[in-house]
């Protein structure tokens, strides 16, 4: 079994490790975590893993076979080097190139230039045949600086964010302020780790934030909202993105005309620019989660965005859900979501 590693976007200190994992589990994909490093996820997986996290997940940029790891120290590399059988994965003919990135507080007197021309020459020096080509190579080796540590491989994937950025709220036919960002979105839909075909739910769907991007991933989806305006906003939004929604309704959360679903991903109603009804986030929470154990399996999960100061995670608890990870994401001085994952 390989070992691969992942590049992750660090926009958020947690959720993307988070979601690279739940996406792998979604797809009964075995792996074995190595170490985590600062934005950096080192596995024992099987290359598989790699369509499964360019298909799926939001929060990772690129993906590499493991060539090495050791400290982020110049003679240290060059050393490592040394032991790397480079014929194995670039053939006599074949053109590469090199490419370091260096991650937050990583050391800094290691240049990532030199270090780039340094490996290349290393890389001309064992193998015969193969020659530089910074524009289109065939092959590309990745390395990270992250931390004291430095892990070099060859690169299978890269993951572009223009997707994501294409599906922004902006972007979107209908738009409101509360709107859920699309990498967000997917990442909390990939934390309720649905498969394909499988059934998700957003019973406060807004403008379809999560219905879209279940939908982009294979799942049926069914929405509802209280405010007429939002399930038709959030209609014209579906069908712009060509997703072919199950249902969409207006529906109180607690009254939902639902028997089964796979699993939830929701953003109730809270902050400035949102309408509760005349209730409590809190009392919204509280009520929801009561009534969707009943149209839960035993094993499904609810991935919940919430203000921190209701504490969802103890409100699930106490509803008698198992308690799995919680992430807490700033958005304003007075705004810090809790991203909290419950099992029934």
């Amino acid at each position: 079994m390989p070992k691969l590693f992942f590049l992750l976007s660090g926009e958020h200190e947690t959720l993307g490790f988070a979601e690279l994992k739940a996406a792998l589990e979604s797809e009964n994909l075995f792996y074995e975590e190595i170490q985590v490093l600062p934005q950096v996820l080192r596995l024992n997986t099987t290359v598989e893993a790699v369509g499964v996290v360019k298909e799926r997940v939001a929060l990772t940029r690129v993906c590499c076979q493991e060539l090495f790891v050791c400290r982020a120290n110049f003679a240290e590399i060059v050393r490592a080097m040394q032991y790397v059988s480079f014929n194995e994965v670039i053939c006599s003919g074949e053109s590469f190139v090199v490419r370091i990135r260096r991650v937050g507080e990583a050391v800094r007197e290691l240049g990532s230039m030199d270090l780039e021309r340094k490996l290349g020459e290393l890389i001309l020096d064992k193998v015969d045949g193969v020659k530089v080509n910074l524009e289109r190579p065939q092959k590309t080796f990745f390395g990270a600086i992250t931390g004291t540590a430095f892990v070099f491989g060859l690169k299978l994937a890269e993951i572009s964010p223009t997707p994501f950025m294409r599906r922004r709220p902006r972007k979107r036919p209908f738009f409101h302020p509360s709107s859920m960002a699309s990498k967000l979105a997917r990442c909390m839909v990939n934390l309720a780790r649905p498969k394909k075909g499988d059934l998700l739910l957003d019973p406060f769907c807004g403008t379809g934030s999560f219905l879209i991007e279940a939908g982009l991933l294979g799942c049926r989806v069914v929405g509802s909202d209280a405010k007429r305006k939002m399930v038709r906003g959030s209609s014209k939004n579906l069908r712009f993105f060509n997703i072919n929604c199950e249902g969409l309704a207006v529906a109180d959360a607690n009254h939902l005309p639902l028997t089964r679903i796979d699993c939830i991903v929701t953003d109730p109603p809270y902050g400035r620019s949102a309408s509760t009804m005349g209730r409590t986030t809190k009392e919204i929470v509280q009520d929801f989660l009561a009534i969707s154990a009943g149209i839960l399996s035993k094993g499904s999960r609810i991935c919940i965005a919430s203000p921190k100061s209701i504490n969802i995670s103890q409100i699930g608890k106490g509803l008698g859900f198992k308690h799995v990870q919680s992430h807490f994401v700033h958005v304003h001085r007075s705004l810090t979501r809790e991203i909290t994952v419950l099992e029934k």
